[in-house]
């Protein structure tokens, strides 16, 4: 079974997190298992990256979703860094400006998307306006509740027009939240990333998993799918998510565009 299958969340049934094993690996017993797999897979990404933006037709969405230290900027570094920064660009979303909160939720959001030709890579993303929102009740049941279907509208837009969109969801144990926490405690190097806020967000895990399901479920759709990334092993989640988006670019069959002139014509002085 292809890992996207494997992986992909199926449209129209309810997420249950519990039944997803953040341990998974496919059956590979560690990075050794993967590491040429891997490498294969990202040298491919380039390739595929180069065709789309010759092509300049169309565009890629990727979507990273995580509680805290969950992957995203790990997923960001290995898999997704060695691609050609003239054409994948990483939008993070932070708390909203004041500027951004007199708009809709997804004006910003809008604004970010990618271009024909290039790779968005949204770390953190709209679904933060029905995740930490709903848990915090930051605003009222009545107005994140309608925004599921809200960002359906949205993603089927992008998909009209020709926009790839993968959403990955970094699936991570409370238990190896804290050793990664306790990690960044020891080592000086990523002092900086520390935060008390984080801390005090663990004793909220129950509702960020249910907030998390409600987004899975209700915005799971077949030009927006949601992929459940087992990310307790880094080396399988970068692994798995390579592999997926090999395998879901390779389905665009991309080809570069013909030359712009006769090349018969043209001559070597």
């Amino acid at each position: 079974m292809k890992l996207s299958e494997r992986f992909r969340v199926r449209p129209g049934g309810k997420v249950r997190l519990a039944d997803w094993d953040p341990d998974d690996t496919a059956g590979f017993r560690d990075k050794n298992a993967v590491r040429s797999k891997t490498e294969k897979n990202l040298k491919r990404l380039s390739e595929l990256q180069y065709v789309l933006y010759a092509e300049n037709k169309r565009s890629v969405l990727i979507v990273l979703q995580a509680l805290d230290a969950g992957g995203k900027d790990g997923t960001i570094r290995h898999v997704l860094g060695p691609l050609n920064p003239q054409s994948c660009k990483v939008v993070p979303f932070k708390t909203p400006s004041e500027e951004e909160l007199a708009h809709d939720f997804l004006w910003r959001i809008h604004h970010a998307a990618p271009r024909k030709g290039e790779i968005r890579i949204f770390n953190r993303s709209h679904y933060e306006d029905v995740l930490i929102v709903r848990v915090h009740d930051v605003v009222a049941k009545s107005v994140w509740s309608k925004r599921y279907e809200q960002i359906n509208a949205f993603e089927a837009i992008l998909a009209r027009n020709e926009t790839l969109v993968l959403k990955f969801y970094l699936h991570i144990s409370q238990e190896e939240q804290l050793e990664r926490f306790k990690a960044r405690l020891e080592d000086r190097t990523k002092h900086w990333k520390i935060n008390p806020a984080d801390f005090e967000e663990r004793k909220y895990w129950g509702d960020y998993m249910r907030a998390y399901e409600a987004a899975l479920s209700k915005c799971n759709t077949r030009h927006a799918p949601w992929f459940v990334i087992p990310a307790n092993k880094k080396w399988f989640r970068n692994y798995a998510i390579a592999e997926i988006l090999v395998e879901q670019l390779s389905a665009l069959h991309m080809k570069f565009p013909k030359p712009a002139a006769d090349l018969s014509q043209i001559k070597l002085q």
